[in-house]
């Protein structure tokens, strides 16, 4: 714990429930950055909050209205804020003082499980790997600070600079990982190479990149990177190399001044920080609630008296209203440790003489598999009273040493009945298949999973009794599947593997369109597929509109082309006309949008009503510019168009908030 003399009084209690919920995650499987965890005061966990986590920002209003927000939060909703955490190495986490102890644990066995997601997913490590945030936001923010104390510069053109630049900050390469920062104009050939490495190492940039930067032919690249031969994803990169900035005494294009292009690269930097954040919402924070559940609840974390407050508090946070992704990434989580320890005991009993794919439901007796399933009472109600019945289960499920410590009375079993079991034995004491709720999961199994499965079954690979096949399932399956997935997936791709029909229906998921006809919302379908695309747009490139550069001189004219990728959503034209205003102060010319409308013809739209049905809207291509004075929209041919329409897309109009 880190605590300073306010707070030590507040820091000693979480002391050992810090440790031992480390030494729990570990035995878990979990493999966390260290933690340092700093306990705080309210004013501070909100000023926190605002700062996204961090203890100093570059001087904005969105911090201070951030701030505002959150007090308010608190103040008339009820909202209470638990935790904070960074993802460094090691990470930082902030408990607020004036919190109960139920919540103080509930908080750090979370932030454990946040802090092994950090550790081990590769998106993570593909954004921010070696990278200390919290020293790079600070360097930012003191940058900056000195370009608005600068009596040369005007600190209101900061601001409105960083308004302009934070209008875009999602629309960067999310793909990819950082590259190419900040390097000064190929005319300052009079700074001396030891300032420029200076200025280089301030902002932690990789050998390769420092290779790329001092490489004599990178300016004849930057040159030639305006003739896209694809589109520009990044499209922040694209306005530091090639943008201008809009001069409004002038009315012209001027050339960005260094303060522009440094701080245009710093606001780039964090929203790649970010990016790993977003990408993957709905994973981490449904693995850190799966674990916190684990360790909490099903391991009796949260004392007898503690209990009760804790599950409120999590029951508040898993059902909390909207798309919560909380709820929705421990439900798959839980779905892929269940479907994965339910092929593991389908493969043993496909395996039995006399069971095969296709007599598999009718041959087996679930409710004796179920029993013979069921965890060795030894280790589910590990009994201090009779620590010796534990020998013979080590050192698989139990662990020597600290067995030994706890018949010396070094270990309190009553209260960490865990410290005793190894990692197998933990896997056999929460095996997925055992709890109550999912005593139906095996039974459920499609008989296209079990023709998939058998396809693996040898005959010199047989079992002569179901009793012989329930002995040789490994319990750690599910448990080494999480782990898995943890590594390789984001949001995306974790809903593309693992939203199955099944899924959606056991869990009740279901999307929603508005209807023209009735003029409300309406459930649209329960089938997996539109649930599925209807996730998948939430969590694509954040949620947000995909936005490219397809060209960086129209029609010849130094205009700048931007192309929206439709995928059955409309953008919303209001909001794209003022994101272009700020788009045109960064490229300091014209500016051009590319996008699909749908329109309805009111006479079609009458008649589908009159009919009770929808109608059906035509696809229009539209280009909206802008010239730093007025709008201007035109129709498209589809040919000019048809680059920036998915192939495959749902075309359900969806509600306003469906993207909050």
């Amino acid at each position: 714990m880190r605590e300073r003399p306010r707070t030590e009084k507040a820091a000693e209690p979480l002391q050992e429930p810090a440790d031992e919920a480390r030494e729990l995650a570990q035995k878990l499987g979990l493999a966390p950055y260290d933690v340092n965890y700093w306990v705080v005061d309210y004013d501070e966990m909100n000023e926190l909050i605002a700062y996204n986590g961090f203890q100093q920002r570059y001087p904005h209003w969105r911090w201070g209205m951030q701030y505002d927000r959150q007090q308010k939060q608190g103040q008339y909703t009820g909202g209470k804020a638990f935790e904070i955490v960074i993802n460094d190495d090691p990470s930082h986490a902030f408990l607020q003082e004036s919190n109960a102890i139920a919540d103080q644990k509930a908080v750090i066995t979370h932030v454990e499980a946040h802090a092994d997601f950090f550790a081990r997913n590769r998106w993570y490590r593909m954004f921010a790997d070696e990278l200390d945030a919290a020293a790079m936001l600070e360097r930012h923010a003191r940058r900056i600070e000195e370009y608005m104390a600068d009596p040369e510069i005007d600190r209101e053109a900061v601001e409105q600079w960083i308004d302009s630049v934070l209008c875009l900050e999602d629309n960067i390469d999310q793909h990819e990982p950082f590259k190419r920062q900040y390097e000064r104009e190929e005319g300052d050939e009079d700074i001396e190479e030891a300032e420029l490495a200076e200025k280089l190492d301030e902002m932690d940039l990789s050998d390769e990149v420092v290779q790329q930067v001092f490489d004599e032919e990178f300016l004849d690249e930057q040159e030639e990177a305006a003739d896209l031969d694809e589109p520009e994803m990044d499209v922040l990169a694209f306005l530091r190399d090639h943008g201008k900035a809009y001069d409004a005494e002038t009315e012209k294009a001027e050339e960005m001044t260094e303060w522009q292009k440094e701080i245009l690269e710093m606001l780039r930097a964090e929203s790649y920080y970010f990016a790993a954040q977003k990408l993957t919402k709905v994973m981490n924070e449904g693995w850190a609630a799966y674990w916190e559940s684990m360790m909490m609840g099903e391991e009796a974390f949260a004392g007898d008296d503690e209990f009760l407050q804790y599950a409120d508090h999590q029951a508040r946070v898993l059902n909390s209203p909207g798309l919560n992704p909380y709820q929705l990434g421990k439900e798959l989580w839980e779905y892929v440790e269940n479907t994965e320890n339910r092929r593991e005991v389908a493969r043993k009993l496909l395996r039995v003489e006399g069971v095969t794919w296709r007599n598999f439901h009718d041959t087996v007796d679930f409710e004796r598999v179920q029993d013979l399933l069921a965890v060795d009472h030894r280790i589910d109600a590990v009994d201090p009273e009779n620590l010796d019945d534990l020998e013979a289960l080590v050192p698989e499920k139990v662990d020597g040493e600290n067995l030994d410590r706890a018949k010396a009375g070094e270990i309190d079993v009553e209260r960490y009945p865990w410290k005793l079991l190894t990692y197998a034995g933990l896997a056999e004491r929460h095996f997925s298949l055992c709890k109550r709720q999912n005593r139906g999961f095996l039974r459920s199994i499609s008989q296209q999973d079990l023709e998939r499965y058998a396809r693996y079954v040898v005959d010199d690979a047989r079992y002569a009794t179901v009793e012989e096949a329930i002995a040789d399932v490994e319990y750690t399956t599910g448990w080494d599947k999480l782990r898995e997935v943890r590594e390789s997936h984001n949001d995306v791709t974790f809903l593309d593997s693992f939203l199955t029909q099944e899924f959606v229906t056991d869990n009740e998921y279901f999307t929603y369109e508005f209807s023209r006809t009735t003029g409300d919302y309406r459930v649209a379908s329960t089938d997996y597929e539109d649930v599925k695309k209807k996730l998948m747009l939430q969590f694509t490139n954040f949620g947000k509109p995909t936005i490219a550069v397809y060209d960086g001189n129209y029609n010849n004219r130094n205009e700048l082309l931007l192309g929206h990728h439709y995928n059955g959503v409309m953008l919303d034209l209001q909001q794209a006309k003022r994101t272009l205003e700020r788009v045109f102060d960064l490229w300091g010319r014209p500016v051009n949008l590319k996008t699909i409308v749908k329109e309805v013809d009111d006479r079609d739209a009458e008649i589908a009503r009159r009919r009770d049905r929808e109608p059906d809207p035509e696809e229009v291509g539209k280009l909206l510019r802008y010239d730093g004075e007025e709008f201007t929209m035109e129709d498209l041919d589809w040919t000019e168009v048809e680059d920036v329409a998915a192939d495959e897309v749902d075309y359900d109009t969806k509600p306003d908030d469906w993207l909050a």
